[in-house]
C-alpha cells in the first residue's frame, strides 16, 4: 500500500525524472539515500515501470498531430494491427478502446500529403474518424 510520501514521490518525479535523489529527498522532506530506497522499493513493487521523456513532435517535423477512431471492418483485427506495425513512423500510440470505435489511433505526420496517403491505405484495412489536435 502507498503512503503519502510515496505519492509525492510519484507525483515530483513525474514532473522531473531526471533531478537527484537529493533534491528528490528535499521536495519530500526525506534524506537523499532515504527517496533513493523508496524509489528502488516502488520500482521494484512496479508501481514505477520506467521513466520517459517528453519529445517536441513539431520541432522533429511532424506538423499534424491526429487521433484516429478505428472501426475494424470485421471482428478480424489482424489486417488493421499487421498494418500498423509496418506505420510506426507515425504512430505515437494505439489504445483498444470500448464505445464508438474498436480503437484509438494517435499519430504524427510531417504534411498533409503524408497524412492522406497513410488514411488511404488505413481505410484498407478498417473505417476511421479523423481528429485532428488544434492546441
Amino acid at each position: 500500500m502507498l503512503d503519502h510520501t510515496d505519492m509525492l514521490i510519484i507525483n515530483e518525479l513525474s514532473k522531473n525524472s531526471r533531478m537527484t535523489m537529493k533534491e528528490l529527498g528535499e521536495k519530500v522532506h526525506l534524506t537523499g539515500p532515504a527517496a533513493s530506497a523508496r524509489v528502488t522499493k516502488l520500482e521494484e513493487q512496479g508501481v514505477i515501470e520506467g521513466y520517459t521523456i517528453t519529445v517536441n513532435q513539431v520541432k522533429l517535423g511532424y506538423h499534424i498531430h491526429a487521433f484516429l477512431t478505428i472501426i475494424t471492418q470485421s471482428m478480424n483485427h489482424k489486417p488493421y494491427l499487421a498494418f500498423i506495425k509496418t506505420q510506426e513512423e507515425y504512430l505515437v500510440r494505439n489504445y483498444k478502446i470500448s464505445g464508438d470505435g474498436c480503437y484509438l489511433l494517435e499519430c504524427k505526420f510531417p504534411s498533409n500529403e503524408i497524412m492522406s496517403q497513410y488514411l488511404e491505405e488505413l481505410n484498407e484495412h478498417a473505417n476511421y474518424k479523423l481528429s485532428i489536435v488544434i492546441s
